[in-house]
């Protein structure tokens, strides 16, 4: 008799029988089945049955480790590394069986597995290993470790940034087996430099050098890269290389692949995707591959064996992360080179003010070329300054000199024109309106601002200035340094009708263009590469960027003009850059003479002076009138701090998304800059997270934001 001849005769009859049934066979099992969720009266294992855990709670007063039991049933997946899933939250009143129940579902690292546990409290079991990958080396841990106490950040926030998100297609696809080490390149572009060949050599050789590079104007930077990074592989040890986007990424890798082949390196960049990004990433640590080229959040790529750490424009703002704790690629890259005890290359057209003082304080070693490469590589730079501009009637009239056009038409009769135009944005700091020397406080140096166009103060700790003379030449007038031609594009596709004028900027930034006759305006940072290089640039509205409001005007503009005019042609060649600037201004002296080096070091020696960064350590915090006074009062400083301000901070431009730091709509708040000497670094950072760690834990609702290193303190 069937089954459905039964239920026909009896229907719904059975259903209760079988139920109590089952019910009545649970009961009686001797071991009482885990539950996932509590894995209540499930057996430990048998080894090491505890898990030190760091759960995902980015705020300081949870910035440790919470020990957890490992049911028998995860003994074999959670093993150090791992990502797992735990309850936290639960209370100590909450335990049954002596065990911990309750709390909410959060993720978590498993650091290590360890026979007993120092809590003499009952443990929760954890709820899961999300996935058996190990994923969080013991090196990788020890670098957050270090980059959170440097930043006064929280190890779960470092390790956000540190490691990708999971992605599962990802880890079910197993990475490729290695390649043996290829040999070591030929120097190459790297003879012209003086000690390039050597420094190759020290990477074949498996040493560790440290350079802060000045690189060449011209194409060759990226296959020095690369070949800096194969003759770190060919000594059988990793290469990592960082750069500030995906498109100097993208040279770089083209440069590798050319002369390795594929399947030696891996591609971290933001435009691949999560998963491809991720598998990338798995490579890397499965040791597939020892090779990297990535952006910002490739500095904590845990690459096999590192023998080389590598950072290209480390001036660029996009190397200094946005989420906290906010650290910079250099200072990420510097530890690793300390702690890895491998070689170390800052590189770029310009140089920095950190560049030059880690050879100054002989950290690092100098690699530039001499004179005679130079001259070859670089173009003619020429100069128009106010009173050019003054006696020139087609500035007057056009809002471009006289010059600009000429320079413009002979250099379309050769290829494409670069014209660089500073982005809206760029407000203007005073100066002496004689000298053009930056206004600065008697107390502090910051620099003076008129909000109301009236009263000076300064920026920095919010002193009123009412008896300002220039210290330089004694004159009491000052300017607003910004001159120049804001309808540049439309002004030279007038002039030049037959000639087709591309642009490139936020809303599109151009790749490349090729080697045609075309005028390309871009703002700083967005230029295309030419192909065979530009015949020309004209660098206009040189006062807006000179004098923005912020320490690194001058050495940003600097970094900015020379990554452009790389762009151009060799002098040999006729190439041609023309910059409308005052030509006494250091950072314009600076470009014609092609001598970033020495403008850096003078920079570092008067901030030296003056107890400026690098050379100082310093601090922001920000946050409501109120919260900031109680933060600083609380706050346990080092005895050498010094406290600047509370001044009003600056807020969101209007029409313009929100930044991290920005004060929410409708509020006001304040700044204080923290500044200690050379060697209370470290105090600084330890103090100001003691102290947001304290006020976390009273459950302090307004916000304190903390910035350790601030790439902008006016």
């Amino acid at each position: 008799m069937s089954s459905e001849n039964e239920r026909s005769e009896d229907p719904g009859g059975g259903a209760p029988e079988q139920l109590a049934l089952i019910r009545e066979t649970v009961r009686k099992a001797k071991v009482p089945r885990a539950k996932p969720r509590t894995w209540r009266g499930a057996a430990l294992a048998k080894e090491l049955p505890v898990a030190r855990v760091l759960v995902n709670k980015g705020v300081l007063h949870l910035d440790q480790y919470f020990d957890y039991a490992v049911p028998e049933e995860l003994d074999a997946d959670a093993q150090p590394g791992v990502r797992v899933r735990v309850r936290f939250g639960a209370g100590a009143r909450n335990v049954r069986g002596g065990r911990r129940e309750g709390g909410g579902l959060i993720d978590g690292f498993l650091v290590e597995r360890l026979a007993e546990s120092d809590y003499p409290g009952a443990l929760a079991a954890l709820a899961n290993v999300v996935s058996p990958e190990p994923v969080l080396g013991p090196e990788l841990l020890a670098l957050s470790r270090a980059v959170a106490d440097r930043y006064a950040g929280s190890l779960a926030d470092v390790l956000q940034l540190a490691v990708p998100p999971r992605n599962g297609r990802a880890e079910a696809k197993p990475s490729p087996e290695p390649l043996p080490p290829p040999p070591a390149p030929a120097a190459g572009s790297w003879e012209r430099y003086a000690q390039g060949p050597a420094f190759l050599r020290a990477l074949a050789e498996g040493g560790a050098p440290r350079a802060v590079w000045t690189a060449l104007p011209g194409p060759h930077w990226p296959e020095e890269i690369a070949r800096a990074m194969a003759a770190t592989l060919a000594s059988g040890r990793g290469a990592l290389v960082v750069v500030p986007d995906g498109r100097a990424a993208g040279r770089v890798d083209a440069a590798l692949t050319e002369l390795l082949g594929r399947g030696r390196h891996a591609l971290l960049t933001a435009d691949s995707g999560p998963e491809k990004r991720y598998r990338e990433w798995l490579a890397v640590r499965r040791g597939s591959v020892r090779a990297v080229v990535g952006t910002r959040a490739a500095m904590f790529a845990p690459v096999a064996d590192l023998g080389l750490v590598a950072v290209w424009d480390d001036g660029d703002s996009s190397h200094s992360d946005d989420n906290a704790p906010f650290p910079h690629v250099r200072e990420v890259l510097e530890l690793r080179a300390a702690y890895g005890r491998c070689a170390f290359l800052l590189g770029g057209t310009n140089c920095t003010v950190e560049a030059a003082q880690l050879v100054e304080s002989g950290w690092a070693l100098p690699l530039r070329a001499d004179r005679e490469q130079l001259r070859m590589a670089a173009p003619l730079v020429r100069t128009v300054g106010d009173g050019e501009l003054a006696r020139d009637g087609a500035a007057r009239a056009a809002r471009l000199p006289s010059l600009a056009w000429q320079t413009v038409r002979d250099g379309l009769r050769e290829g494409p024109v670069l014209v660089q135009v500073p982005r809206r944005g760029y407000a203007p700091r005073l100066a002496c309106e004689r000298c053009r020397e930056p206004a600065r406080c008697r107390h502090c140096a910051g620099p003076l601002q008129a909000p109301d166009q009236r009263d000076l103060d300064c920026a920095w700790c919010g002193r009123a200035e009412t008896a300002w003379h220039c210290v330089a030449c004694g004159g009491g007038r000052l300017r607003a340094q910004i001159v120049g031609a804001r309808r540049t594009a439309e002004e030279l596709g007038r002039a030049f009708p037959a000639v087709p004028v591309r642009t490139s900027g936020r809303d599109h930034i151009l790749d490349s263009v090729p080697d045609v006759p075309a005028l390309v305006v871009s703002t700083p940072g967005a230029e295309p590469v030419a192909e065979g290089g530009y015949a020309a640039a004209l660098l206009l509205d040189g006062w807006a960027m000179v004098g923005r409001p912020d320490l690194r005007a001058g050495e940003e503009a600097l970094r900015r003009w020379t990554a452009a005019a790389s762009l151009v042609r060799g002098q040999p060649e006729g190439g041609t850059v023309l910059i409308v600037a005052e030509p006494t201004l250091r950072p314009v002296q600076a470009l014609v003479r092609w001598d970033p080096v020495g403008h850096a070091r003078r920079e570092l020696a008067e901030r030296a002076e003056l107890g400026f960064p690098p050379v100082s350590r310093m601090a922001s915090v920000t946050g409501s009138p109120e919260a900031l006074a109680a933060f600083l009062t609380a706050a346990e400083l080092p005895p050498d701090a010094e406290v600047l301000g509370p001044v009003p901070a600056p807020g969101a431009e209007p029409g313009r998304p929100r930044r991290p730091g920005d004060a929410p709509p409708g509020e006001s708040w304040e700044r204080a800059l923290l500044r200690v000497p050379p060697g209370s670094g470290a105090a600084l950072a330890a103090a100001l997270k003691a102290a947001q760690a304290a006020r976390l834990a009273r459950g302090s609702g307004e916000q304190v934001r903390i910035r350790v290193d601030p790439p902008d303190i006016g």
